[in-house]
Order: structure tokens, then C-alpha cells, then sequence
């Protein structure tokens, strides 16, 4: 599926969740792994307002692209951010939904 670049040029960005590492089976404990680089994935929630609206996206980063230091609240800059739309069916029903992803996330002034 394709992926859609998001402009963040005139935005500002705020860190709302701190950094979790991604799952990709919760019932096992096992970790969701960047298929072209193989490094841990993590997910952080970025309040992104613009043009006064504020939206709240959970992004998927590489734990490469993810500093220890980040806390809710630091403003921040986002690397490459992406937005794909994925489609599933578990037991028999069918979600879908907009998944985001970036390369990295740094603290502004970092």
C-alpha cells in the first residue's frame, strides 16, 4: 500500500505519550522489528497542531530514531513522518485504519 508524507512545516509538535516499545504479539511478549533494518520498533504520541487544530497521533519509530530523554510536553521534531492505511479481518470482523510512522522524533534545541 502506498504511504502519504504529512508536511509538519508549519506545525507545532509536542510529545503526549512517552515512548513504549511495540508489540507484535502482546501474548508472547514479542517485539515488533523494522523489517529493513531489523531495529526495535517503539511507539510515541505526538500532539500535532496546526492551523489551530491539534490532533493526537500514535507514530511508529525505529528505537534508532527514538532519544532516551523524551517526555510528555518536550516540544519536538519529527523525521519523515508517514501516514498508510492498512485493512485486517481478526475473528471474523474487519478494521482498518490510518497507521503513522517516521524515522525519528528529536527534542527541539537537541
Amino acid at each position: 500500500m502506498p504511504s502519504f508524507k504529512i508536511d509538519l512545516s508549519t506545525a507545532i509538535v509536542f510529545v503526549a505519550t512517552a515512548p513504549e516499545p511495540k508489540m507484535a504479539n502482546k501474548k508472547t511478549g514479542e517485539r515488533a522489528m523494522d523489517r529493513e533494518t531489523g531495529a526495535g520498533l517503539s511507539t510515541v504520541g505526538l500532539l500535532v497542531s496546526d492551523e489551530g487544530e491539534g490532533n493526537l497521533y500514535q507514530v511508529t519509530v525505529p528505537e534508532t530514531g527514538v532519544p532516551e530523554n523524551l517526555q510528555p510536553g518536550m516540544p519536538v521534531a519529527v523525521t519523515s513522518l508517514k501516514a498508510r492505511d492498512w485493512e485486517n479481518e481478526f475473528n471474523g470482523q474487519k478494521r482498518h485504519g490510518i497507521s503513522f510512522r517516521a524515522v525519528a522524533v528529536t527534542p527541539l534545541g537537541a
